[in-house]
């Protein structure tokens, strides 16, 4: 079983998607086409190596080369020192376990990473998905926690956002949604005893500054999940028309994953009676899911031809995973490195 801690702190790493008709990884048109790498990585190197485990290695017991994972954090950017440092902190957390194959080092995922990252992808793809029905009850935590007590208080704030709640006022959090018994159970985790959880509505006669949902900045998030649209919409565009290699594919699933499951923390899923008009999550979802498996093959791929550096037959056991978090064929074959143009030889 996993604690509420692990919940919190990983369970928006996973990133698994596909699409419904699968190609065959023969090579594609773009494997040869000139790209502009990245400048910068996505995020942190061990959250981003938990990532794309999670997405390419979903589910798999064997170990890979540790090399394999320091080629693979180098499309983003990483140099081999933090990828290494990275491998070294996963390892101490009990999130890789890491042994040695002869003279080389190999990595795999824990069973505790693997239980977490599978939460996060049922959360992460769960979420837009559509809204609950809802009693018009709202859940509220209100709490007085000494400062030098602060690492708890962090600790339950942190906890609050990633169910949903937003502080209404200074040490009064709440959320639209009956989340009172996992609140409960985090206190008593904490060992927070000066805080109570209750239910309660709104009465009549209360001004729009006095409502809960003025919580949440809606305009703001309105505009971030009008970004996100525009972006995600011309990937999306770039990829039906056959514009995007595998090498800008592995990196653009990764990042519109990581700007996707930002959302569940800034969005409570308020129901549909206290948001504006035409709120954009559901077009934010669709778009989503259709980019994120449209680029599903073309990733995998680049991370195939990573892995077959240092292990051929396990490149062919690399895959990935729709937005259904259904899995596709695994290869027959390992693909081979685009030939650089400057070795290609000249007619």
């Amino acid at each position: 079983m996993l604690n509420d801690h692990d919940r919190m702190s990983f369970a928006t790493l996973v990133t698994v998607v596909d699409i419904q008709s699968y190609p065959g990884e023969a090579a594609f048109p773009s494997d040869d086409a000139l790209t502009i790498r990245p400048v910068g990585v996505v995020q942190r190197p061990p959250r981003l190596l938990l990532t794309l485990l999670g997405d390419y290695w979903w589910q798999r017991t064997e170990s890979l080369p540790s090399a394999a994972l320091v080629a693979l954090l180098a499309e983003f950017g990483v140099s081999d020192s933090a990828a290494r440092a990275a491998l070294s902190r996963l390892t101490r957390n009990k999130l890789l376990v890491t042994s040695k194959s002869g003279r080389r080092t190999v990595v795999r995922l824990s069973e505790r990473a693997a239980q977490i990252l599978d939460e996060g992808g049922r959360h992460i793809f769960s979420f837009g998905r559509g809204t609950q029905p809802w009693d018009g009850m709202w859940s509220l935590v209100a709490f007085s926690i000494p400062e030098h007590n602060r690492a708890a208080r962090d600790a339950l704030r942190k906890q609050l956002r990633w169910l949903g709640f937003a502080p209404l006022y200074d040490a009064l959090w709440v959320a639209p949604r009956d989340h009172v018994i996992e609140v409960v159970s985090q206190l008593a985790e904490l060992g927070i005893t000066t805080a109570t959880a209750f239910r309660a509505t709104t009465v009549p006669g209360i001004g729009p500054e006095g409502l809960p949902q003025r919580a949440w900045d809606l305009d703001n998030l309105h505009d971030r999940y009008d970004s996100f649209i525009a972006h995600t919409e011309r990937l999306r565009d770039r990829t039906l028309a056959g514009r995007m290699s595998p090498v800008e594919a592995l990196v653009a699933r990764t990042r519109v994953m990581d700007e996707w499951r930002a959302f569940p923390g800034l969005d409570p899923d308020l129901p549909g009676e206290l948001l504006p008009d035409a709120w954009p999550r559901t077009a934010a979802r669709e778009l989503f899911t259709a980019a994120y498996d449209l680029l599903g093959p073309l990733a995998a791929h680049r991370v195939r031809q990573i892995i077959a550096r240092y292990s051929p037959e396990l490149a062919m056991r690399a895959t990935y995973h729709s937005s259904e978090l259904k899995t596709a064929p695994a290869m027959a074959t390992p693909p081979a490195e685009p030939i650089p143009l400057a070795a290609r030889p000249t007619r």
